[in-house]
């Protein structure tokens, strides 16, 4: 079974920038979709991006225009640059891996074909 860990997190200024990225322990090239999650203390788990194989996007409203998400088959890896960094931001950030966008949607942990620990994104002046 696929594993994901996330890296890249950490302290950063507001309006500033960051890039996370997700690396697996197996290939993805025959992994679908793959997106990225955040989780801010107290709220409810959220899709941020999504990419499938072909290189097609999803992006949550709140995000559109300052992150961008993708990915590199050859390297195991998928991404998430993050532009214009609000206090807002500041979440645990999760990547995650599944053969259908539906289940990256949906976002149950246990449905998901694989999922990372997280990684702590603060944003603060």
């Amino acid at each position: 079974q696929v594993q994901l860990v996330e890296s890249g997190g950490g302290l950063v200024q507001p309006g500033g920038s960051l890039r996370l990225s997700c690396g697996a322990s197996a290939s993805i090239f025959s992994i679908d979709v793959m997106g990225w999650y955040r989780q801010a203390p107290g709220k409810q788990r959220e899709l941020l991006a999504a990419i499938g194989w072909s290189g097609s996007t999803y992006y949550a409203d709140s995000v559109k225009g300052r992150f961008t998400i993708s990915r590199d088959n050859a390297k195991n890896t998928v991404y998430l640059q993050m532009n214009s960094l609000k206090p807002e931001d500041t979440a645990v950030y999760y990547c995650a891996a599944d053969k259908f966008l539906r289940v990256i949607i949906a976002g149950t942990w246990d449905a998901l074909d694989a999922w990372g620990q997280g990684t702590l994104v603060t944003v603060s002046s």
